[in-house]
Formats: structure tokens, C-alpha cells, sequence
């Protein structure tokens, strides 16, 4: 894997100066935007409908969690309730009041829940969707947001289909009566060309629930699609992979603060240590890689978190360490050579500001190794997890090799 031409263009569009200062606080102030990027999403539908159940399966939490949202048979939400993501406190997940009172009306609700605040709003049903519904989409789409339909508690609709008709029980067309159902319903109700996601908040592997995420994803832009890619739970291949593009476009600017930083007069050679496993750190959190998630994970599934963390097989998922980021970063200072000099001709700026490429390759090498196992380490336990050993059967994870970068 060479590195990548739009990242060296990039670079070269923002190194335009030999101070050092300048280009550390341009490259700062990107990481800064990306950092301090928000995204509200609200949650609403009527009493019952697993709101809250909903948002604690999107931020990865159990009940009894104390940043959790209480969940109960009654409605516990009495004004909009935000709750930060455990890892990126500056995405909120809102559980709005539950719209399904005799005296609702759409335009008020809006008003009293704050409606311009939100970045998108996500309409939750357990069975039917009802004019409520309708009508709060008619009033959100009015506003200029956008408003996704989510019919929830799909794994007991199953469940019960398999218990009235044992014998005659097939799961797909299940699934689509339940969507069609849905669709002419909201349909009856007013709207044109509906979409529904089907999604189980104990199960979010299954079902729609990647099709909502991409389909979110999709409609937002820049930084607030990067920060959605980051918050969902990666719950299938398809979700790691893309949380995986997603964190890759912005290494060249972790690697170049690292190498500037440790190039300022007066710093020590190693003070991009601790910058660089910062970064490694937010990725194995990002991947569900570290203890508390694969406990999470592991009660979901029904698993012993030994089964999950056995599974986690890279160097530096099995011994995240300064000693082994040290040893890979010396690794690429021998293999990087070629790749130094790609920078040196393509960024002939770098070489004035840190005195040489190899300093760039060695941190852009080992964040790009470190992102790519992790995610391989992500998608072994999801299939440990979920038992999708037929479904990855012939595939295989390799470790890149270690030129990876200029092959």
C-alpha cells in the first residue's frame, strides 16, 4: 500500500510555509474542527415504542448503566433527555417526550422540544404507525430536517409469527409483510414513498439497522457523517470497514502534527509518543476493542468476554504498550526509505520543516497498520460474538506486511 495521493496533496495544499509554528497550528486547527464537530439526533415516537431502549443500544450502554437512559414499561421521558456518547461527548442522542397523548399536536411539540437544535430526527414505532406520526413527519419535513421511520421490537414480531405458524415460519417474508404493513400505513396517513427501517435494539446486527446507517451517513456532510461513523455501535463488516475509510482520510494529519511536534527546538525526540498513542487509543475504543466495550458486547451475545478478547490478535490490540508503538515505528524507519522519498519529491516543504520524510512515514506507517488491525481484530469479534463463522467461511485476515506502505 503506497501512501495515498490524496494525502499528499492535501499536505501540500496546507504546507505552504517553512515555519514549523505556522503549519502545526493550521494542521491543529483542522483536527480541532474535527474534534469539536456536533451532532444532536432526536429520538421520538409514542410511549412504548422503546425510545429509550433505542438510544442505549446506538451508544453501546446496558440498563443500569448511570449514563444510560432509564427504560421501563411506562413512559419515563417527560422533557427531551440528552445523553452523550460515552467516547464523543459531543454527539448527543435526544429521548424526546412520547408523542402519543390525545391532546398532541405536531407544530407545539416541535416548539416545546426545541426542534432547531436537532440535526435529524428518528420517528420510533413498536406496531403501528399512526397519523402522530405522520403528522410529526409532516411538521418536521416543514422545518427543513430531515426524519428517518424506525419500526422497532421487530425480534418479537418474529417470535410471535414463529409461535402462530411453526410449521409454515419464514423469517424474510415475515419481514416483508412487516415493512409493507408499515409503508401503507404512513402511506394511508398522507405520506409519499415512505421508508421504514425494521430494527431489533437488542440485535442491531441484524435486520435494518445497517441500511439506517448508511442511509444516515449518506445525508449528512463533512465532519458531522465522520463523527455518525464514529459514535454507531460496529455492529457488522460492512459498519467497521466504513468507520475504518472514515478514520483513514484524516492520518496524514495525526502523522504530520506527530513528526512537527517532535522536530520543535527545545522537545525530545519521543514527545510524539504520547500524540500518537492517544490516537491509537480513540481507535481501539472507536473499533469496541478495548475491556469495557468487549464486556458490553460480550453480555449482549451471550458470551464469555475471554471468547471476545481471544479474538483480538493484533500486536498492538494484544500488548498496547510505548514499547510496542516504539519497536513499530522503528520498523518503519528501516522499510520506509522508498516512502521518504515519495514525500521528500511530492512535499519538498516536509523535508525543510522536520528535516527529513522519514519522520511522517514512520507515524503515517504505523497509524495505517494500527487502523487496519484493529479492524480485522473488530470484524473476529463480531464474528465470534454472533456466530457468522459460516457466513466469513473462506475469508481470511491477514497482518499487512511490513512495507506494506510502499509496495
Amino acid at each position: 500500500m503506497e501512501i495515498q495521493e490524496v494525502d499528499l496533496t492535501e499536505m501540500t495544499s496546507v504546507i505552504k510555509s517553512q515555519v514549523i509554528l505556522e503549519v502545526s497550528s493550521k494542521i491543529q486547527s483542522l483536527l480541532d474542527s474535527l474534534e469539536t464537530t456536533t451532532l444532536e439526533i432526536a429520538v421520538t415516537g409514542e410511549s412504548g415504542a422503546g425510545k429509550s431502549t433505542f438510544v442505549n443500544a446506538l451508544l453501546g450502554l446496558r440498563d443500569g448503566d448511570p449514563r444510560a437512559a432509564p427504560t421501563g414499561v411506562i413512559e419515563t421521558t417527560n422533557s427531551p433527555m440528552p445523553y452523550h456518547h460515552p467516547r464523543l461527548p459531543r454527539v448527543r442522542l435526544w429521548d424526546l417526550p412520547g408523542t402519543g397523548t390525545p391532546s398532541f399536536q405536531a407544530e407545539n411539540y416541535l416548539k416545546q422540544v426545541q426542534f432547531e437544535k436537532y440535526d435529524f430526527f428518528i420517528i420510533l414505532a413498536s406496531e403501528r404507525f399512526r397519523q402522530n406520526h405522520a403528522d410529526l413527519a409532516h411538521a418536521v419535513d416543514a422545518t427543513g430536517k430531515r426524519f428517518y421511520f424506525v419500526r422497532s421490537k421487530v425480534d418479537q414480531d418474529l417470535q410471535a409469527s414463529r409461535r402462530r405458524r411453526p410449521t409454515r415460519f419464514q423469517e424474510a417474508q415475515v419481514l416483508r409483510e412487516i415493512e409493507a404493513d408499515c409503508v401503507r400505513q404512513l402511506k394511508g396517513e398522507g405520506l409519499d414513498s415512505p421508508k421504514v427501517f425494521l430494527v431489533s435494539s437488542f440485535e442491531l446486527h441484524r435486520f435494518d439497522f445497517q441500511r439506517l446507517q448508511d442511509t444516515l451517513a449518506e445525508e449528512l456532510e463533512g465532519y458531522k457523517r465522520h463523527a455518525l461513523l464514529l459514535s454507531f455501535p460496529s455492529v457488522t463488516a460492512e459498519a467497521v470497514q466504513k468507520k475504518k475509510n472514515s478514520l483513514r482520510k484524516h492520518i496524514w494529519k495525526k502523522a504530520l502534527l506527530a513528526c512537527i511536534v517532535s522536530a520543535l527546538p527545545g522537545y525530545p525526540l519521543h514527545l510524539n509518543i504520547p500524540l500518537l498513542m492517544k490516537t491509537l487509543d480513540s481507535y481501539r475504543r472507536s473499533f469496541g476493542l478495548d475491556d469495557d466495550s468487549l464486556g458490553a458486547l460480550a453480555a449482549t451475545a451471550s458470551k464469555p468476554p475471554y471468547e471476545l478478547k481471544k479474538q483480538v490478535c493484533s500486536t498492538l490490540g494484544r500488548d498496547f504498550s510505548e514499547n510496542s508503538v516504539q519497536s513499530i515505528l522503528r520498523q518503519a524507519a528501516v522499510y520506509g526509505q522508498v516512502a521518504a522519498q515519495l514525500v521528500k519529491n511530492k512535499v519538498p516543504l516536509l523535508d525543510n520543516l522536520v528535516a527529513g520524510g522519514i519522520s511522517f512515514v514512520a507515524a503515517y506507517y504505523l497509524l495505517h497498520t494500527a487502523l487496519d488491525s484493529f479492524a480485522q481484530d473488530a470484524e473476529r469479534v463480531l464474528v465470534r460474538a454472533y456466530d457468522l463463522e459460516d457466513e466469513f467461511q473462506g475469508s481470511a485476515f491477514y497482518p499487512p506486511e511490513p512495507g506494506f506502505i510502499y509496495d
